[in-house]
């Protein structure tokens, strides 16, 4: 592959509320097995691209300790690898990240002392499965100085989180708007750019000696006119999970056959995998429609929902329509629908906890506030 790739993963997100207070969104559990930035280390690695920086900052330790081994993506090679930067506080420099476009200038070292000719850069907080060669194929043929991978999205999205493109019928990116109050377009950017290594490296000092750190405000968006920037539809599942409607929403959407079938199919989606038995169903379960990881012991109802590892589900209990994150242990008699429940809670006998509203996040003893 002629080209290395770069996750940035060290943001926060106020829409995700309390589901980032233990962990960075791209360490948050997905589909019982996985976690987020797990869809994008998979994609690079299963497009041969051998050697990943991944940029993290915010909320870290789990996200670290997720990747603490790089050979669950096959990246423990001689040359290449994965590299976890984080924040570099020297006599020149004593910030944290300002933006997108500062994280990786403060390591502009790692791509100056790369060789590939192209930068593929892709967000740690969206769940999807790419074949980045195609992505690079169509960025030379259309001699692209930046291509942005975009996806169309039904009429009723929140287009105020995210960036809104046009393109001309050569999908050359004639606008971006990033997050606007009112979209003229149902495009919009995945956060997956690519770039040549060379004028990406120009292009981030040029930034930072103007005192500008946004990848998108300050180096896309400056740069639409002079530029040939083209946008690359996306025609597969994409989700953005940087809000606590849609990260319930990606977990669901998995117990849909068709999104299990794009995902288990070849080529697979890999993760760190822990020593666990398989889950275990005893006498008196009842589980339809749901995803439930190794380590789980369920004796109770469970329908439509998704179990993260290692929880324990007690005698006579009721989980409807909800998330459940790793190393939850729920007693006997508890009623969940409509919610998710933050990893390692203990809800006690006889607790209801109903999401009436909305989706309702149970974290951190809270859970008070539901049990009747």
């Amino acid at each position: 592959m002629k080209a290395v790739g770069i996750i940035l993963a060290g943001g926060n997100n106020a829409r995700a509320q309390e589901l980032t207070k233990k962990r960075a969104i791209a360490a948050m559990p997905l589909a019982g097995s996985y976690r987020c930035i797990d869809y994008a280390l998979s994609s690079m690695s299963n497009s041969h691209i051998k050697k990943v920086a991944v940029l993290t900052q915010y909320n870290s330790r789990s996200l670290n300790e997720h990747l603490s081994s790089s050979k669950w993506w096959d990246f423990g090679r001689k040359q290449g690898g994965l590299y976890l930067f984080t924040p570099m506080l020297t006599e020149d420099n004593n910030f944290w990240y300002r933006g997108t476009a500062d994280a990786i200038y403060q390591h502009l070292t790692f791509l100056k002392r790369s060789h590939e000719p192209y930068v593929i850069i892709s967000s740690g907080d969206c769940v999807y499965k790419m074949d980045f060669n195609k992505v690079l194929d169509y960025h030379v043929e259309k001699n692209a100085d930046i291509t942005v991978v975009c996806k169309t999205m039904p009429a009723d999205t929140d287009f105020t989180r995210y960036g809104v493109v046009m393109m001309d019928d050569n999908a050359r990116i004639l606008e971006y708007d990033q997050k606007p109050e009112a979209a003229h377009s149902n495009i919009i950017s995945t956060g997956i750019y690519v770039f040549r290594r060379r004028q990406l490296i120009e292009m981030l000092e040029k930034c930072a000696g103007e005192g500008r750190y946004d990848l998108v405000n300050d180096v896309l968006i400056p740069y639409m006119a002079e530029k040939n920037i083209y946008g690359y539809m996306m025609e597969e599942y994409w989700s953005n999970i940087a809000a606590v409607d849609s990260y319930y929403a990606t977990n669901m959407d998995f117990l849909k056959p068709e999104v299990r079938k794009f995902f288990n199919a070849s080529p697979a989606i890999y993760s760190k995998v822990d020593d666990l038995a398989p889950a275990k169903y005893n006498q008196g379960s009842n589980v339809k429609n749901s995803l439930v990881a190794s380590g789980c012991i369920i004796n109770g109802t469970v329908e439509n929902s998704v179990l993260s590892k290692k929880v324990f589900v007690g005698n006579n209990c009721v989980i409807k329509n909800s998330v459940i994150l790793n190393e939850v242990y729920i007693e006997d008699n508890v009623y969940i629908e409509n919610c998710i429940i933050e990893s390692r809670e203990m809800i006690p006998n006889g607790s209801r906890l109903v999401g009436e509203d909305g989706i309702k996040i149970v974290s951190s003893g809270e859970y008070e506030r539901y049990i009747m």
